[in-house]
């Protein structure tokens, strides 16, 4: 299973800063054996589309930080599967932890839009994660299992690459990061929950990524263990520099 190491830029870059980061990111991407994805803003995806389509690389992919379950409607402000697909989207963020604080996601409507995209040809990555408070109170498993019921019970086989993305929402912006053991200690629970669900077979296919704070400096112990397939990467993933490193940080 090759890592996926993928950048989730939330509302942030210019078009010329997208320009110059996908212009230096071709550069280097044959020279690692990662799947690598981005994930700009919407606004960006024709931008992404327009520079990487004549020049396809095959473990490269960008999408939506977000998108709706239905192929078209009356839903302003939502994104179309269908208008993501049309600029090149592979790949697609669900049910991130901001989505679910600012903007009323539910654990149901995340499982709705997760197959929404599996329907109409995208390949997820689901988020999952529990507060400090949760932690603190030895909830962070009870809290997933709460995250992932929607989704085993709409979604009865998952797509050929689909991810599920451990996110403490404690680490995610904060500086602070989960040890590499205690994301291992979570995601290896993860994967027993898809074995049950999905089977044996399924669960050695889904990526389990980490996110939270993932940076140069704690990239390589924490894509060291054996069930974490690699990151979802915020702000370090904003420079070329810090995002390649952690790429490289998976090659190792």
């Amino acid at each position: 299973m090759r890592p996926l190491i993928a950048g989730n830029w939330k509302m942030y870059k210019s078009a010329s800063e997208v320009r110059f980061f996908c212009e230096e990111i071709q550069k280097k991407i044959g020279q690692l054996s990662v799947d690598l994805a981005i994930f700009p803003q919407a606004v960006h995806l024709p931008l992404f589309s327009t520079i990487f389509t004549a020049t396809k690389q095959n473990h490269f992919f960008w999408g939506p930080q977000n998108i709706h379950y239905k192929e078209m409607g009356a839903f302003t402000g939502e994104l179309s599967p269908l208008a993501a697909k049309e600029f090149g989207s592979e790949m697609v963020i669900i049910g991130h932890s901001e989505r679910r604080q600012f903007f009323g996601e539910t654990n149901t409507s995340a499982a709705e839009r997760a197959l929404g995209a599996i329907t109409f040809g995208l390949q997820p990555i689901f988020c999952v994660g529990e507060t400090l408070e949760e932690r603190e109170a030895n909830r962070t498993m009870e809290v997933i299992d709460q995250q992932l019921a929607p989704l085993f019970s709409l979604v009865k086989e998952p797509s050929s690459s689909f991810s599920i993305a451990y996110e403490p929402v404690w680490a995610i912006g904060t500086g602070k990061t989960a040890t590499a053991l205690q994301a291992q200690e979570v995601q290896q629970q993860i994967r027993k929950r898809i074995e049950s669900s999905w089977g044996k077979e399924n669960a050695a296919k889904c990526r389990i990524l980490y996110g939270g704070s993932v940076k140069p400096e704690n990239a390589k112990e924490i894509l060291s263990q054996p069930d974490v397939d690699g990151a979802l990467v915020g702000g370090a993933s904003l420079e070329v520099g810090s995002f390649l490193s952690i790429a490289a940080a998976a090659n190792q």
